[in-house]
């Protein structure tokens, strides 16, 4: 009898708690932006499984896309248990509709020109219908907020929900010093760059968001850095930099661009760098990895870019190895970097050097060794190639060529789709070559890549192996 009460009890106390814990969290919108920012494609709203009240969520609007300068839309908001989202179209029939990745395996179902799918974990999404990857809609969530630091605390530079703008002398920068959490509440909008130089040990985090700054993030010669949680919306130049800085951890972090030069995340000349969960769609790169560029030197190592989502509306997804020391004798080096767990949602470069969705490619004097790409899917190329690898001369960024790639494994990558160009693996010449490289379970539209007939390729290449 007690032994029955006692599972009684605990079934009662369990469901009590599930449903005490089950919560959604929105984020509002600041008022001098309400009306400016806003997308009517769709209406989205929230609710908890099995609840009957639906929550609305505000639609931002983000450019994407150089070529075409799109209107999509994105929303936000934080849970725990499970949710059911909701997506009216308003304009025009729902004939089909996907959720992208691919690999998340969420398949939605549509009633009345309405869609609805359900998640028990924070994602990162992109619903699309009828094809329209150009008018979509993010859905980025969040796991509720943790350790949200005080607002008068010390060595906290806190920011309300509202907008932001820095003083008109500091020319749109809001400068951080050592020791400092930056934290943007729910609704707080910076418009401006948060600029970390010559510091250390900083945090920057919230659920707030930076729109149409300069730039979004820059981290020069600094140390233990790091950023988390935040969206940076259509900055005209790079979402994240870091220049010659060490510790930098990056996760949960979103970006939008849609110009020239608006590069997602680059570090130049970093070492110890971890980027986790974020989630970039760019009209240039997505992650590029240099060495010397500006006043940047010393070669980068350990870097590891994991668990993610890239969208590169124009150049490349990954890229690495262009831009080092020309004047430095033998040159720099990067070195033990990780690409792991990664889905491409888009790779688009009608330009044949500076296609890829990963590119290693090897300029000015750089030694490029010790990379592991791995698990990572394509979903869609519209123009470009797989995979490219080159030791380079090229004479619109490079003062000498590169000196060579080594020591790379390529391991459980697929591409299924159209439009691929054959891959690329080539040395520079007999000095400056690519060594060591595997091929290791690589699949295109169903083929095994197991031979160099995949690959546009020169006879600069050394021990190739296929898996």
């Amino acid at each position: 009898m007690k032994a029955r009460l006692l599972f009684t009890a605990l079934i009662v106390m369990t469901l009590i708690s599930n449903i005490t814990v089950a919560q959604i969290v929105t984020h509002s919108v600041p008022r001098e932006l309400y009306y400016g920012t806003h997308n009517d494609d769709y209406t989205v709203q929230v609710r908890k499984a099995g609840d009957r009240e639906w929550t609305d969520l505000y639609e931002y609007n983000v450019k994407v896309d150089m070529d075409t300068k799109s209107d999509a839309s994105m929303v936000y908001f934080d849970f725990n248990g499970t949710v059911e989202i909701k997506v009216q179209k308003n304009n025009g029939d729902i004939n089909r509709a996907v959720i992208r990745p691919l690999s998340k395996g969420i398949v939605p179902e549509i009633n009345d020109n309405a869609l609805t799918f359900t998640l028990a974990s924070p994602e990162d999404l992109s619903v699309e219908f009828n094809g329209d990857r150009l008018h979509n809609l993010h859905v980025f969530t969040n796991p509720l907020e943790a350790n949200r630091p005080e607002k008068n605390g010390k060595g906290v530079m806190y920011f309300d929900a509202g907008l932001h703008v820095p003083a008109e002398e500091e020319k749109g920068v809001f400068r951080i010093p050592s020791n400092t959490t930056v934290y943007l509440e729910s609704g707080a909008v910076l418009k401006g760059k948060l600029f970390c130089e010559n510091v250390e040990n900083v945090r920057i985090c919230g659920r707030g968001f930076l729109l149409e700054p300069q730039q979004g993030i820059a981290i020069n010669f600094s140390t233990n850095i790091q950023v988390h949680d935040i969206i940076v919306i259509n900055p005209r130049h790079y979402s994240i930099s870091g220049g010659q800085s060490s510790g930098i951890m990056i996760r949960n972090f979103r970006s939008f661009s849609n110009q020239g030069w608006s590069d997602g995340i680059d570090m130049m000349c970093c070492s110890d760098v971890l980027v986790d969960h974020v989630f970039m769609r760019n009209s240039d790169d997505c992650i590029a990895l240099y060495n010397h560029r500006w006043e940047f030197y010393g070669g980068s190592r350990n870097i590891t870019v994991r668990n993610s989502t890239l969208w590169a509306d124009i150049a490349h997804p990954v890229n690495m190895g262009g831009h080092g020391d020309p004047g430095n004798d033998p040159g720099e080096v990067m070195e033990n970097i990780t690409i792991r767990n990664i889905d491409i949602l888009e790779h688009d470069e009608d330009d044949p050097p500076y296609q890829g969705c990963i590119a290693i490619d090897a300029g000015d004097r750089n030694l490029v060794r010790n990379v592991l790409c791995e698990d990572i899917r394509v979903e869609s190329i519209q123009e470009g190639r797989l995979l490219y690898m080159k030791v380079r001369f090229n004479e619109k960024y490079d003062k000498q060529p590169g000196r060579g790639i080594e020591n790379v494994t390529l391991r459980n990558i697929a591409y299924h789709g159209t439009n691929e160009s054959l891959c690329v693996l080539e040395g520079l010449n007999k000095d400056r070559i690519i060594q060591d490289v595997t091929f290791d379970h690589i699949i295109i539209n169903g083929k095994k890549v197991d031979n160099l007939n995949f690959f546009r390729h020169n006879k600069f290449i050394k021990d190739i192996r296929f898996k």
